[in-house]
């Protein structure tokens, strides 16, 4: 088994599901006893949610760049950045240390293309859905098309995540309301909807949703635990 870096924290609340879903995934290929080998850095995210709403990439860039290499020192073979948002870091982070990045919207688009699907909506915060880091990556690379909320929706869907799932907060109204985007979605003629957050997921599953779901953090853990135990890197940059 390979020992995992983790950038998490950001926020803790999705860190803890992957650390929780990587032991129970390196435990469901290992059975007995067997945990997952997994070095964390858990940031402070009131530091990194200043930044990214005063628009200080540069400062970030540097903050996870420090965190990533102290995973690498002390022993990380791999790193998993536990959040979609900071992944538009990636370039700057992966200058700074030796160890390779797996992707998360390279994992989730590989298991579209695997499916067949073709036009999907996408979810997430306000700098997800908007900059080109990701959308553009998942056409650019996977050749996929990506639908995005209006400008409404996008704020909207934005303040759900800081503003309570990023505290352990669940709303129905909110629940109801990623519903009513994901139908739209639907009608535009998307094929699933991608859960673009690592905190969308403790709101919406596929029972809330007309389209299929495909959240990233599971896709992502589990694309770890690959990497981690069968040498896969497809998805390591």
């Amino acid at each position: 088994m390979k020992t995992l870096g983790m950038l998490g924290g950001m926020s803790w609340e999705s860190t803890q599901t992957y650390y929780q879903l990587i032991n129970r995934g390196v435990n469901r290929e290992l059975g007995g006893l067997h945990s997952a080998k997994i070095i964390l850095n858990s940031v402070d995210f009131e530091v990194i949610e200043k930044l990214q709403h005063r628009g200080d990439w540069e400062r970030m860039g540097i903050l996870l760049s420090d965190a990533a290499y102290s995973v690498e020192k002390a022993g990380a073979e791999g790193l998993v950045i536990c959040t979609n948002t900071m992944h538009r870091l990636v370039p700057e982070i992966s200058q700074n240390i030796t160890i390779p990045i797996l992707h998360i919207a390279d994992a989730t688009a590989q298991r579209l293309v695997a499916d067949g699907m073709e036009r999907v909506g996408l979810l997430g915060t306000a700098f997800t859905m908007e900059q080109e880091f990701y959308k553009g990556r998942l056409t650019d690379k996977f050749g996929l098309e990506v639908l995005i909320p209006n400008e409404v929706q996008c704020q909207k869907i934005h303040s759900v995540i800081y503003d309570e799932l990023c505290l352990g907060i669940t709303k129905e109204t909110s629940r109801d309301y990623y519903s009513e985007v994901i139908r739209r979605f639907a009608e535009q003629g998307a094929q699933a909807v991608i859960l673009g957050c690592t905190e969308i997921g403790l709101l919406i599953s596929q029972a809330e949703s007309v389209l299929p779901v495909y959240d990233t953090t599971r896709i992502h853990t589990e694309a770890a635990v690959d990497w981690m135990l069968k040498d896969d890197s497809n998805n390591m940059i």
